[in-house]
């Protein structure tokens, strides 16, 4: 019975490339910067550009999901218009989305 059974090696660890492991590693790397950290960076950088962008009259979508005019603009806030007679204001940093003209008054 002794013949069916062979002993098991270990492969040499000396004579292993180093780049084996480096590689793997460097494709992961690479990976995650296109799957996640670039299209991240994009969306961070379109939104400040919104922010930076903000006027009077512009309506725009809060994060929040309220739908109002802008009012008044300084330079961390703005003042939204939600309803007649009802002013807020808010963080720039939380408005989502410039809507089009004229979706604030077809509400």
């Amino acid at each position: 019975m002794e013949f069916l059974i062979q002993n098991a090696h270990a492969q040499d660890a000396q004579g292993s490339d180093p780049f084996s492991f480096l590689l793997p590693m460097v494709v992961i790397f690479a990976a995650f910067y296109f799957l996640l950290i670039r299209p991240q960076q994009k969306k961070q950088k379109a939104h400040t550009a919104l922010v930076a962008g903000l006027k009077e009259g512009d309506e725009i979508l809060t994060a929040g999901g309220m739908l109002g005019k802008i009012t008044g603009v300084s330079e961390h806030y703005v003042v939204v218009k939600i309803a007649e007679n009802t002013e807020i204001k808010m963080q720039k940093s939380s408005v989502s989305q410039v809507v089009p003209k004229d979706t604030f008054d077809a509400v």
